[in-house]
């Protein structure tokens, strides 16, 4: 499999409603985005159906939806992946429940827990990408892990040759400074909903553009 240079977020805390979510999420996509996931962190499982559902919808099919953490509603809504953390259900599980077909990523915070990932997935491939972070510092989790740095992309380059997606604080500015330090792809939340910026799509334009050259 072969990433796209940015990795868009949907955080349901910064889009509390469907409507904006959804609004949002076509922004992105009409300034370039393919590859999108829906976060939502303290939602019920009836409100994360309804947006992942409002989400397919609006979105068109080169868009792959992956769904944070419920492999039941990702299967419900008919999204293109998954995405667990260290304290989810374990890549194995995951993959037995959505099949072969769908996109598995698994979140590491330091070169333990991603050699561990790595290992597993050199033996029984559950997981077609390895995330790790924070690389910097991060406002989108109420208690994030500690800040690897560029370093860290570095070492997490080192320890596998899976594609490597890098997330946490991660802008317009230092976003080249990543890529650069080993990464295949940015996972962006943050910079993407800052009312700084003329709009999602502008901020989505300017991500791409900057990455264009990789």
């Amino acid at each position: 499999m072969k990433l796209p240079r940015l990795y868009a977020i949907a955080d349901a805390s910064f889009l509390p409603e469907t409507e904006k979510l959804v609004r949002f999420a076509q922004e992105l996509a009409a300034g370039g985005v393919t590859l999108l996931q829906y976060r939502n962190k303290t939602g019920s499982p009836r409100r994360m159906l309804d947006d992942a559902l409002a989400l397919r919808k609006a979105l068109p099919d080169h868009v792959r939806l992956i769904m944070n953490d419920r492999a039941d509603l990702a299967l419900a809504a008919d999204f293109g992946g998954v995405h667990v953390g260290q304290e989810d259900l374990s890549p194995e599980s995951v993959r037995r429940l959505i099949g072969p077909s769908r996109w598995l990523g698994v979140s590491t915070h330091n070169p333990e827990q991603l050699a561990a990932a790595n290992a597993a997935l050199s033996g029984s491939a559950p997981a077609d990408y390895l995330a790790v972070g924070p690389v910097f510092a991060t406002t989108s989790k109420d208690r994030p892990d500690p800040v690897i740095g560029l370093e860290g992309v570095r070492r997490a380059r080192a320890l596998t040759s899976k594609p490597l997606v890098a997330i946490g604080g991660i802008t317009r500015q230092n976003c080249v400074a990543v890529i650069d330090a080993g990464a295949d792809c940015v996972a962006v939340i943050s910079d993407l909903v800052a009312p700084t910026q003329a709009s999602p799509r502008a901020a989505a334009e300017d991500f791409l553009r900057l990455l264009s050259r990789y």
